[in-house]
């Protein structure tokens, strides 16, 4: 496994981090496809014992059952200082006022309830799950700091916004001398890119690291394109994600299979290595339901692929709508 700073930090954090999203209860919000917690124990030790140390989960996440499933695997399995835990907030916890978004109410609320949820007194990142338009970033941005200064948090983070929004709220916190961002989760994959245009040079000039949601585009780069499976189905946010692009991302999957096939390696494989090439990305988030996702993730590590292979891969992709902040 290699290790790396997060953005400016000093923490130290494995290229790969495993994304806890698919560990949840299935019959707890959105995602009928998630594992139970004995289905997902193994993946969590077996992250461990490839030496992952960096743990992404969110509040949101089956109902919050994705943290209580986490915290208890990793104190089962790991020492707390061996690990880097990070959780998010902004998505809805109840139904009515006040149950979600980015107010200092509800940030002051949900870290206490991940922290109880996931057994620990405080977590390494926490992170904005998406921009609030409905609070003033002033506020938001003065909880986050009151976590920070409160033990509650070592870090903050923020995922999928516009550039200007992030470049407003890091100015925003210098201003007052708050708690900065020190990474930025967004969605970037050789199936989409838009991020290359505004927010990865912006997170390069400022030190921040990048920590990539759906690095293999919900496993669309893995497999050929009509290839169905049960998350495919009836996954209904990332329907969304690839409906207007079809014919262009046909060629980029059909790429990484030619690739793949040469170099006789798993596709999952050339699609994580192209990102891992980019100086700027610090861990893609993987999320890993078969052990070999796992294996897969941290072999791509060792992957190094030629300039006219990395051409290959990127001169079929076309232009996409802007998507991934919803």
């Amino acid at each position: 496994m290699d290790y790396t700073r997060l953005g400016r930090t000093g923490l130290e954090v494995s290229r790969i981090c495993l994304g806890c999203m698919s560990y949840g209860e299935p019959d707890r919000g959105n995602h009928a496809w998630t594992l139970g917690e004995a289905e997902s124990r193994p993946f969590i030790q077996r992250a461990l014992e490839l030496g992952i140390n960096f743990f992404d989960t969110a509040n949101v996440y089956s109902d919050g059952t994705s943290e209580e499933i986490v915290g208890r695997a990793l104190k089962d399995f790991a020492r707390r200082e061996e690990v880097v835990i990070a959780t998010k907030v902004h998505g809805r916890m109840r139904p009515g006022p006040n149950g979600a978004g980015l107010s200092r109410r509800a940030i002051l609320s949900e870290i206490d309830a991940s922290l109880k949820r996931i057994g620990t007194d405080y977590v390494d990142l926490y992170q904005i799950h998406r921009f609030d338009y409905q609070t003033p970033i002033e506020e938001t941005l003065e909880a986050l700091n009151d976590v920070v200064r409160a033990g509650k948090a070592r870090y903050i983070g923020a995922s999928s916004m516009y550039a200007w929004q992030f470049a407003q709220m890091l100015a925003t916190s210098e201003k007052h001398g708050w708690a900065r961002f020190v990474s930025m989760q967004d969605y970037v994959n050789l199936l989409y890119r838009e991020e290359e245009r505004e927010m990865l040079p912006l997170c390069r000039a400022e030190g921040i690291g990048v920590i990539p949601w759906s690095p293999l585009a919900r496993g669309r780069l893995t497999r050929d394109w009509d290839a169905a499976t049960a998350r495919a189905e009836t996954d209904e946010f990332g329907k969304t994600l690839y409906a207007r692009t079809e014919e262009a991302d046909r060629k980029v999957v059909a790429a990484v299979a030619t690739i793949a096939e040469k170099r006789s390696l798993p596709r999952a494989q050339i699609a994580l290595a192209w990102l891992l090439s980019k100086p700027v990305i610090t861990a893609p988030i993987v999320g890993a339901t078969k052990t070999s996702h796992l294996e897969d993730a941290v072999a791509a590590l060792t992957v190094k692929l030629e300039p006219d292979e990395i051409t290959a891969l990127e001169t079929p992709y076309a232009p996409h709508q802007v998507m991934g902040f919803a």
